[in-house]
């Protein structure tokens, strides 16, 4: 039995909430993408969005041409007031990162992804901080600068890696940064900037060298950002992967690296946001749509708080085609939800979450209890498992709560469910034979396999406590709520009479 104390050690820490990662960011002109937002912000509510690609060709800010004999720059910026008009009406502001290179002002012809974001330096920085510096004007202009100085600006994406930056040349990123720094401070000083969004293979002293030179150089940088995955190597099978996992503790190292690291320099104190995370940094490994991964990753959201500012789960929706358009509608994909809003098992981890009081009570390895404002007591349990694939017993994994619940009499209890019958529509994808395109009844049997189990019952009060007793099966996530009852049913009630007998 664990005794959950009655007085909170402390808030909750919502990190977890404040950003989310998406696909590039022209993909938010789709009905598709927009009507998985709003559902996300409806059942989750991040508070910030973020992705590639804003000033890749599908944006199409960055317009050259030639009048007269002479060359000039149009900014445009249709595309983008589209996507943050989308972005402000679901409830969500953007976490604004500043790439890839536009193809007229690319040094080089090297690209990544389907989509051929380019990775090469501006072939002339002047160019690129005027555009820097026009985006974030016209942002301003439009939105207004109290608004635009929530979203944070990050400079460019893991240029630790030769896939993202040329050659991973990090003396051309510091360059890069120190130019789009300044040019975002000189539009507004009330802006946030910062970087280096490095890899979880970033060689050792990317960060430590990275404060040394803002510092030297007297560069502003108002948060440090990093990523964290847990996968290994890819297995190639045709249209995704497979991949060993370590165990999840090793996401919240990585959360904790850059205060550790950067202990003792200019930016030991500056806030860390982990702007993307998952399991496999694979947009095609089969794993992102399974119980396994929530239950993977609940311990994790519980405690990744505690180490840094945000943690961006990468990301929300499976409108996503850095590898290509997705072959079928469950393909391994990073989203919380598939094409067409059916929701995956980490998604309800999410929703779970959501519902959680603001007043933590206790944390444990498998589980987080807390409490709202009104005196309901939350908690969110999981069956923790192992990344070799080992799993509870045939009686499953059992958790004995003691909970301070107040009142006297008897506690409504409300339980939800996610495992691999429950809130788990790949489970029934795959019984109806993995169809890749599911004909309309068939998706809303999906829809109505992704609903977690729900349940209701009533537990004794005793001494202001109720003993929960849990047993979670295989990969479960559950979430229970509990209040006291406040019986208001009126004292001529009787079940026995509902067929108009006299009870004997």
């Amino acid at each position: 039995m664990i005794r959950v104390p009655a007085e909170a050690a402390g808030p909750f820490p919502d990190a977890w909430r404040y950003c989310v990662g998406t696909g590039r960011l022209d993909l938010a002109l789709r009905r598709d993408y927009q009507d998985s937002l709003a559902l996300l912000q409806r059942d989750i509510g991040f508070r910030h969005i973020r992705g590639h690609g804003l000033f890749s060709a599908g944006m199409a800010v960055h317009r050259p041409y030639t009048h007269q004999g002479t060359r000039h720059v149009h900014h445009s910026f249709t595309h983008l007031d589209q996507v943050v008009d989308a972005y402000l009406a679901a409830g969500v502001r953007p976490f604004l990162e500043l790439g890839f290179m536009p193809p007229g002002l690319a040094s080089g012809d090297r690209t990544v992804f389907w989509w051929r974001g380019n990775i090469t330096p501006p072939r002339d920085p002047a160019e690129w901080t005027a555009l820097v510096r026009a985006t974030l004007t016209h942002l301003i202009d439009r939105y207004g600068p109290d608004e635009v100085r929530t979203w944070p600006v990050e400079v460019w994406n893991e240029p630790d890696l030769p896939d993202f930056w040329q050659d991973a040349d990090e003396g051309a990123y510091h360059r890069l940064y120190e130019a789009s720094a300044h040019a975002v401070k000189d539009v507004d000083a009330g802006l946030r900037v910062g970087g280096p969004a490095v890899s979880p293979g970033a060689g050792e002293g990317w960060l430590e060298r990275f404060a040394e030179f803002t510092g030297g150089r007297n560069v502003p940088v108002d948060f440090v950002s990093r990523h964290a995955y847990s996968s290994g190597p890819a297995q190639h099978v045709p249209f995704g992967v497979h991949q060993t996992l370590a165990p999840a503790g090793k996401l919240l190292d990585q959360f904790a690296e850059p205060r550790r690291t950067l202990k003792g320099t200019r930016l030991a104190d500056v806030p860390v946001h982990i702007t993307e995370f998952n399991s496999s940094y694979r947009p095609d490994n089969p794993i992102h749509d399974t119980a396994f991964h929530a239950a993977y990753l609940a311990p994790v959201l519980a405690a990744g708080g505690d180490l840094a500012d945000s943690f961006s789960y990468w990301t929300f929706s499976d409108v996503f085609e850095e590898t290509g358009v997705p072959t079928a509608l469950f393909h391994g994909g990073f989203g919380l939800l598939t094409h067409r809003q059916v929701r995956k098992p980490t998604y309800h981890l999410y929703a779970f979450l959501a519902r959680m009081g603001p007043a933590l009570l206790t944390r444990g390895d498998d589980h987080l209890v807390t409490r709202h404002p009104d005196g309901r007591v939350t908690v969110l349990a999981w069956a923790p498992v192992d990344p070799s694939g080992a799993t509870p017993g045939p009686d499953g994994h059992t958790l004995r709560l003691s909970l301070p619940v107040g009142g006297r009499g008897e506690a409504f209890v409300r339980r939800l469910t996610v495992d691999e019958e429950h809130g788990n529509a790949c489970t029934a994808w795959r019984r109806m034979g993995s169809p890749r395109s599911p004909r309309p009844h068939r998706l809303d049997v999906l829809h109505e396999a992704a609903e977690p189990a729900r349940g209701h019952r009533r537990l004794p009060i005793e001494d202001g406590r109720v003993d929960l007793p849990l047993t979670l099966t295989r990969h479960e996530v559950t979430f229970v709520e509990l209040s006291p009852v406040d019986d208001e049913t009126p004292p001529w009630w009787d079940e026995r009479r509902l067929l108009g007998r006299e009870p004997e």
